[in-house]
């Protein structure tokens, strides 16, 4: 390979392994590589086979079998000899079976709405990953800026020291700053790799491939725990269940009380061959033979439907205790929810002043610092600025910045949590589909 082919290569390469994905494309990504999502998927269609399955006992069913002879037979077997026959069999009336149905179709709801609820819950996770990327890298970009004013600081300190002018213990302050910048960004590092596979394993893609779109992020509402409430995908889903079970036990508790009509039919194919039949009978054999009727099936006593009917029932009413307990707990998750929201909104509001606040205070150090405080020389007057004192300034700054985007953070998730419990989190997906 020459070299300007190299050169080319080394430039394409690291745009390719580091292009920015947009959260869009990172929230499809998991919801059709999530494992949930697609057992759930599968849920769905076991639901809507038992729906068929309800159904097409009301459709003849049709089989065929073969009755060859393997040895001459001896005697009056009981039954006509045949070499095959058809029977037809069909479900024609039948009170219980309209509860099946019914069961079944509740199960359909609850199977998609359980879908629904995990495509919500993967697309909570891959969001909030994202963005919590997104957030690490501006951190790591100010812990960066840190790392840089923490080493000048030490080298200021180190030639103070030598001069005699600061203590060891100065000195020694100033390596701590430096190692506490340090560590700061070790743990930002750490961070960022559990967040590269965790979207990795969310999404498919491979480890640090991800980097984060900031225009792709649609802005989070400001939602409260006072908003109306959508119930959630969850709780309908556990309700549809409970209505699934207590359909099924009503099926299960008329079906020891109320007849059904089944019809059948049956053609079978005689043969004399290898038997003595005809000896049996004043005529001789008929060849084909035809048969079909209706069947009253009857319920007289039977204690084994009887338990099934009672252990229907106790399905059922655990199912609705279910529902009930998940709809009680959605709701205290919202109160929980909304109180540690407001506490987080004040300590975003802190942290954000903070910041400005240290912003500020670098503007008059580093004005100070070029021009001077405008006293020198006068009685009383404070001391100059020194550059260990720029410096610091400078880390402080990118520490409240840092402490800043971190309340932000946990305000966004926090929002986030709050906008899945109120029931409005497909709100955000479709914010996200238009970005």
């Amino acid at each position: 390979m020459g070299l300007p082919a190299m050169a080319a290569l080394a430039i394409v390469l690291p745009v390719t392994a580091h292009a920015q994905v947009s959260l869009r494309t990172v929230v499809d990504l998991a919801q059709r590589n999530s494992t949930a999502v697609r057992a759930a998927q599968a849920d769905v269609m076991k639901a809507r086979a038992v729906m068929s399955e309800s159904k097409d006992v009301y459709i003849p069913a049709v089989s065929f079998s073969t009755g060859i002879p393997a040895f001459p037979e001896e005697g009056f077997t009981g039954q006509p000899p045949s070499l095959y026959s058809f029977t037809v069999q069909s479900l024609v009336l039948s009170i219980p079976q309209k509860y099946y149905i019914e069961a079944a179709r509740s199960g359909i709801q609850a199977a998609t709405t359980r879908m629904k609820d995990a495509q919500e819950q993967v697309a909570l996770d891959a969001s909030t990953a994202y963005i919590e990327l997104d957030t690490v890298d501006r951190e790591l970009e100010a812990a960066q800026a840190q790392g840089e004013f923490a080493a000048k600081l030490l080298e200021i300190e180190q030639q103070r020291a030598e001069a005699g002018v600061d203590s060891q213990r100065d000195l020694l302050e100033a390596q701590l700053a430096a190692a506490n910048v340090n560590l700061a960004h070790v743990r930002l590092e750490s961070r960022k790799a559990t967040l590269e596979k965790q979207l990795s394993t969310l999404t498919g893609l491979p480890v640090g491939s991800i980097v984060p779109d900031p225009a792709s992020i649609p802005e989070i509402p400001k939602v409260s725990g006072d908003d109306p409430p959508v119930t959630m995908a969850g709780v309908t889903a556990a309700r549809l269940i409970a209505n699934s079970k207590q359909r099924l036990a009503k099926g299960d508790e008329e079906t020891n009380y109320i007849p059904q009509l089944s019809f059948f039919a049956q053609y079978n194919r005689n043969t004399t061959i290898l038997n003595d039949v005809n000896t049996f009978f004043v005529k001789s054999l008929p060849a084909n033979n035809f048969f079909s009727g209706f069947s009253i099936n009857i319920p007289l006593f039977d204690m084994g439907h009887r338990a099934k009917g009672r252990e229907s029932d106790a399905d059922a009413l655990r199912a609705t205790v279910e529902a009930d307990e998940a709809q009680r707990q959605n709701d205290v998750e919202i109160t929980q929810l909304n109180a540690n929201l407001r506490e987080l909104d004040a300590q975003a509001e802190v942290a954000s002043l903070k910041q400005q606040i240290a912003a500020e205070d670098l503007k008059t150090v580093e004005t100070e610092l070029e021009n001077g405080n405008g006293a020198a020389g006068q009685p009383g007057a404070p001391a100059q600025v020194s550059p260990k004192a720029g410096e610091l300034a400078h880390i402080d700054e990118r520490q409240k910045y840092e402490d800043a985007q971190e309340a932000g953070l946990e305000l966004d998730k926090a929002r986030l949590g709050l906008l899945r419990a109120l029931g409005h989190m497909q709100d955000w997906i479709n914010e996200v589909h238009t970005k």
